[in-house]
């Protein structure tokens, strides 16, 4: 069908499998957008689903929340023979746990807290690690120089922040941050990722020695074993504390963690994302439409009311801002950034209340962002499940998003999400993340580079032995 796949999941989480590419069929691609069998396009070859959840299996009482999660950098022997440098840190592990079963009323073999290292033979270690990042009360990030270039830390690090972002999506009270970072080697700031700096903690409340030296510091230098001792229990009594007053909800188990993102440590990352808002106002609705959604500005736009009580921009704000970027938000008008210039000055997201395509100005701005190929801005058109609308007034939106959205079905045209593919927060969370990976992708490879300052040098030219 139109050199495309539609894959075997269920209508509304439809994803294909390959780029259109007879453009002649624009009434089969339209029966596609209009059945709802097109959930989300990237013009990217996409060759299985990513990124499933499943939410609260396996349940129960008796240790299945760990206290915290450890999470570190592992160091490597500095030669074959030697010892293994992490045991320093499962003796930091262990301390914490005994602390913890002293200061609360867990029962004995209660899951205290998780480490990676503990994880018991033939455990598919992914699987172990998304399941304990849904379910601890709190994320303990063990900051080394090292720790800031993982990968695998930073998608710790973002696997927790979404649950945090979420609960502030819903309303959810959070007196404070359920992330209590903690020093193995101090680190400068410089040396952080902007999700690191962002988070204020005072380390010398633990103790001076602690601050200046970090726990690796005061495991080795003998005469601050008393300071270890101090930190360590301040540091649990700091856990059980948080955990108590945050009172998280349980996060989504991953079946794929490793395609999430990462919070840090990709090695080519923009330093900026832009997300534009293209919505309708409570003084200038449609015809028929609820004031619901819809606050005194276009930035105010809140499709998932009452699921969401936060703005839609600023939900996704806060999912992009994980990921350690520097977000921009506004609203679509004619100084926005996406549409000034044809090159790709940052990659971003367009965030459409498709009610707001029956206006002229409307209609005129999205014309102008896809009327040109822009494939590092993704597009995405979120609907509740619970937004109802009449049968022809569905028919009228979806015909109207269509004609103005078609250049986004071409090829290599950029990644477009709408009709049952955002029916919830959660499912806008999980396509996100596909929205933000395609428009970097897209910047990438797009982006205008400069040549090096001065004078251009001729190549080298290879000779011949000189057979003189």
């Amino acid at each position: 069908m139109l050199g495309a796949t539609v894959s075997s999941f269920p209508v509304d989480q439809a994803y294909l499998t390959a780029p259109w590419r007879d453009h002649t069929a624009e009434t089969s691609v339209f029966v596609l957008f209009r059945t709802g069998l097109v959930a989300s396009y990237t013009g990217v070859p996409v060759t299985e689903r990513r990124g499933a959840y499943v939410q609260g299996a396996g349940l129960g009482r008796g240790g299945s929340s760990p206290y915290f999660f450890l999470s570190y950098a592992h160091t490597p022997n500095h030669d074959s023979g030697g010892a293994d440098p992490n045991i320093w840190v499962r003796k930091l592990y262990d301390g914490l746990c005994e602390h913890i079963m002293e200061l609360t009323d867990l029962p004995r073999g209660a899951k205290v807290g998780f480490l990676d290292q503990g994880m018991a033979v033939g455990t598919k270690w992914t699987d172990e690690l998304s399941v304990n990042l849904a379910r601890c009360k709190v994320f303990v990030p063990l900051y080394s120089p090292r720790y800031f270039i993982s990968e695998q830390c930073g998608r710790e690090w973002w696997a927790f922040s979404q649950r945090q972002v979420n609960q502030r999506a819903r309303g959810g009270a959070q007196r404070e941050n359920a992330i209590i970072p903690a020093l193995w080697v101090p680190v400068e700031p410089a040396q952080m990722p902007q999700v690191a700096r962002d988070l204020q903690f005072n380390h010398a409340t633990f103790g001076q020695d602690y601050a200046d030296e970090g726990f690796y510091g005061l495991t080795k230098l003998r005469y601050l074993q008393d300071e270890y001792e101090r930190a360590v229990y301040r540091l649990a009594k700091q856990i059980v504390r948080v955990a108590k007053e945050t009172d998280l909800d349980e996060g989504q188990i991953s079946k794929d963690y490793e395609s999430q993102p990462a919070a840090f440590g990709s090695k080519e990352h923009p330093p900026e994302f832009d997300i534009s808002v293209l919505a309708c106002t409570r003084s200038e609705l449609p015809p028929g439409r609820r004031p619901d959604y819809y606050g005194d500005r276009p930035h105010d736009w809140n499709p998932y009311h009452p699921e969401a009580t936060l703005p839609l921009g600023d939900h996704a704000a806060d999912l992009v801002r994980t990921m350690d970027y520097k977000v921009n938000v506004e609203v679509l008008d004619d100084s926005t950034r996406m549409l000034q210039g044809m090159t790709a000055q940052a990659p971003g997201l367009m965030l459409l209340d498709r009610w707001a395509l029956q206006s002229k100005r409307g209609k005129e701005l999205m014309g102008r962002l896809c009327g040109e190929k822009r494939p590092w801005i993704s597009v995405m058109a979120p609907r509740h499940k619970d937004d109802i609308v009449s049968a022809e007034k569905e028919q009228e939106l979806d015909e109207l998003t269509y004609r103005t959205l078609i250049s986004r079905m071409a090829d290599r045209a950029g990644h477009y999400s709408a009709n049952g593919s955002l029916r919830d927060l959660n499912a806008f969370g999980t396509e996100l993340q596909r929205a933000v990976s395609s428009a970097v992708y897209y910047y990438w490879e797009h982006r205008k580079t400069y040549p090096p300052e001065g004078p251009p040098s001729e190549p080298p030219r290879l000779r011949g032995p000189d057979l003189g």
